[in-house]
C-alpha cells in the first residue's frame, strides 16, 4: 500500500477591509481585519478574525524584537506624515505592507512561540491586556483568552469576491473629514463585520 502523504501545515493570513474609525470630531484612525486560517498545531484556533490598527502593529514588532533580539524582524510599512486615509492607493499600500509583515512573522517558528503574537492575531485584547495575560496577571490563560476574545463572525478568504480595541491614543491618530468607510465606536470592540467592501486604512 502506498503511504498517505503527510498533511502539509499552512498558515493563511490576510489583512483586509480597512475602515476609518472616528475618535472625536477632529481625529480618526484606520483599523484592519486580520484573517487567519491554518491547520498548524501552533494555533489554538484554526480560523480567526480580529481588527487591529497600525499603532498596535508597531507595538507587536517592538515586543517581538525585544524577546528575540537575535532575529532580524521584517519591517513595517514606513510611517509617513503624508499618509492620507482618503487616498485609496496610500491605504492599500499600507494594507499590503502589513500583510507581508504578518506573513513573514508567522513563518518563523521562534516567533510563533511568543504568546503575544497569538493573542495579537487571534483576540481583540489590547496591548496592555495582552501583556497582563502573558505575565499571568489575568484570571484567564492565553488559551482561554483566544477562545473567549476571538471574533466569532468569521469570513473565509474568497479572493474573487469583495475582500473583502484598543484605546491607545496618539501616534497613528489623524484628522479626516471623509465619510468613506466610517463606522461607529460600537463596532470596534469585537470588530469583524461581514463587509465585502475594500475601504481605506490607517496611518
Amino acid at each position: 500500500m502506498t503511504p498517505k502523504h503527510e498533511k502539509q501545515e499552512f498558515v493563511t493570513v490576510l489583512v483586509r477591509d480597512p475602515r476609518i474609525k472616528k475618535e472625536d470630531s477632529w481625529h480618526s484612525h484606520i483599523d484592519y481585519e486580520i484573517f487567519i486560517h491554518t491547520n498548524s498545531m501552533c494555533f489554538t484556533r484554526k480560523t480567526s478574525c480580529v481588527r487591529r490598527r497600525f499603532r498596535e502593529f508597531v507595538w507587536l514588532r517592538q515586543r517581538l524584537q525585544s524577546n528575540a533580539a537575535l532575529i532580524q524582524l521584517p519591517e513595517l510599512p514606513a510611517r509617513t506624515p503624508f499618509f492620507n486615509t482618503n487616498n485609496p492607493q496610500h491605504v492599500d499600500q499600507r494594507r499590503q505592507g502589513l500583510q507581508q509583515f504578518l506573513q513573514k512573522i508567522l513563518q518563523n517558528p521562534l516567533l510563533l512561540s511568543d504568546s503575544r503574537l497569538h493573542l495579537f492575531v487571534q483576540t481583540q485584547l489590547n496591548p496592555e491586556d495582552i501583556e497582563a495575560c502573558v505575565s499571568g496577571h489575568t484570571k484567564y490563560s492565553v488559551e482561554d483568552a483566544i477562545h473567549e476574545f476571538a471574533c466569532l463572525k468569521l469570513r473565509f478568504p474568497v479572493e474573487d469576491e469583495g475582500r473583502k480595541k484598543e484605546n491607545y491614543a496618539d501616534s497613528d491618530s489623524e484628522s479626516s473629514s471623509s465619510g468613506l468607510g466610517h463606522s461607529s465606536d460600537d463596532n470596534i470592540s469585537h470588530g469583524c463585520k461581514g463587509s465585502t467592501d475594500t475601504v481605506p486604512e490607517e496611518p
